[in-house]
């Protein structure tokens, strides 16, 4: 599976390269604290394909990065060949990019 860090997450959007960013955890989640990313919770993340890119890079992250580690997989089986990881997830964004995003 490839993966990017919370640090080259950062320059890429320092950057600001076209990539889509996508977070699969529960809206209850993304409404405490977010990055930026696009809202698909993992649960209906089958359901809605079309919204994923096939043409640019499209990094999926989580809290910690397991939930979207098995997202990857899962589209990857799908035919994307596109994904990358977010190793850590928001925990490690929040470690090591921006304190300010809380932690739950």
């Amino acid at each position: 599976m490839k993966e990017v860090t919370v640090k080259e997450l950062k320059e890429m959007m320092d950057k600001k390269e076209d990539f889509q960013l996508i977070d699969v955890r529960e809206e209850m989640e993304f409404d405490h604290c977010n990055i930026g990313g696009e809202l698909i919770p993992m649960g209906v993340v089958m359901e809605n394909l079309e919204k994923i890119s096939k043409n640019k890079k499209v990094v999926i992250h989580c809290k910690a990065g397991g939930r979207s580690g098995t997202i990857v997989q899962m589209l990857t089986a799908q035919g994307f060949d596109n994904l990358y990881n977010l190793k850590g997830g928001i925990l490690a964004w929040s470690d090591e990019i921006d304190p300010t995003v809380p932690k739950y």
